[in-house]
């Protein structure tokens, strides 16, 4: 930790009984969130409560609630509202879902407001100073191996968005609560009991949902960048022996590219950032069927690459 704030959770404990928004950093981003919803409040504080707290000197780069309907809806079927500055842009969540609604709500702000950055698709983790990224789409078992490297002596840099720096050409970490869905959720508990994961929200829109607490350390090295080493497209298949195969890059270049929030709104800069992304890694797909074979040759891949 860099020592110039305390934690988040030291600063709430001094004023537990107030009902000032919580000021909480993800990476980059400050993000301030008021709400009434207690559930909700606990559950930010468990997952970010060792991130660095901010001043209030620092700039808010988004302010978002978690407030419930009115009164009467209250009594029918109570539900949570996910408010962006003065807009709404969800329908409401069972009000039991608040907290799923909410990381969900700030991935979005993520997707709007984050273009300062080539926005990638992927997990990404990071071993002496060297990231692997592992773009995919939805369904591809990305935050279950994410989670599982987390476990396996890698730092967390993000499970959802890997942010390029424009001008370094590094990752930025933007460390946060990893959403495991229906299997994943006892897959990680059984690789990683030591896991910190929240409660199960079930019959969410995509399934049943638990969220995994970004480890200390990710939260207090949340500054720290990565330089990008591999880029790796992870396919998780039931009973599949493990398959890794090196990609040509110009292959390479288009699933990446198919997988970048903002690389069409970029324009040209996406086009030189991304080329240069693939230029400097080396670029693979890998088919696996367990965690117990693809964690032990992704680290081995990493440890005979490594400086």
């Amino acid at each position: 930790m860099t020592g110039r704030h305390p934690r988040l959770r030291d600063v709430q404990a001094q004023g537990a009984a107030s009902r000032r928004p919580l000021l909480f950093r993800t990476g980059p981003f400050t993000c301030s969130l008021t709400t009434s919803v207690a559930p909700v409040r606990d559950l930010a504080l468990w997952a970010y409560g060792e991130s660095e707290a901010p001043s209030d000197a620092d700039y808010v780069h988004f302010h978002v609630g978690i407030r419930q309907t009115s009164a009467l809806r209250r009594l029918l079927a109570p539900q949570a509202i996910f408010t962006f500055e003065d807009t709404r842009p969800f329908s409401p969540f069972p009000l039991d879902h608040g907290y799923a609604l909410l990381e969900w709500g700030l991935n979005w702000c993520i997707a709007m407001r984050g273009h300062q950055y080539l926005m990638l698709h992927a997990g990404v983790v990071e071993r002496e100073g060297q990231a692997m990224v592992f773009p995919a789409m939805p369904g591809s078992g990305k935050s279950t191996l994410t989670a599982a490297l987390v476990y396996s002596g890698w730092r967390l840099l993000s499970d959802e968005f890997g942010l390029v720096d424009w001008t370094s050409g590094y990752l930025r970490p933007l460390p946060r609560a990893i959403p495991l869905k229906n299997a994943s959720i006892g897959v990680i508990r059984d690789f990683a009991p030591q896991a910190a994961i929240g409660p199960v929200f079930p019959r969410t829109r995509k399934g049943d949902v638990a969220h995994l607490r970004p480890p200390a350390e990710s939260l207090s090295r949340q500054q720290e960048t990565a330089r990008p080493r591999w880029i790796v497209f992870p396919r998780f298949i039931a009973g599949r022996p493990l398959n890794i195969r090196r990609l040509p890059k110009s292959l390479a270049f288009t699933r990446l590219a198919q997988n970048a929030f903002n690389y069409r709104l970029l324009g040209e800069t996406g086009f030189r950032q991304l080329s240069a992304l693939i230029q400097q890694c080396e670029c693979l797909s890998v088919e696996y069927g367990s965690l117990d074979a693809v964690v032990p040759a992704l680290d081995r891949l990493a440890a005979a690459d490594t400086p």
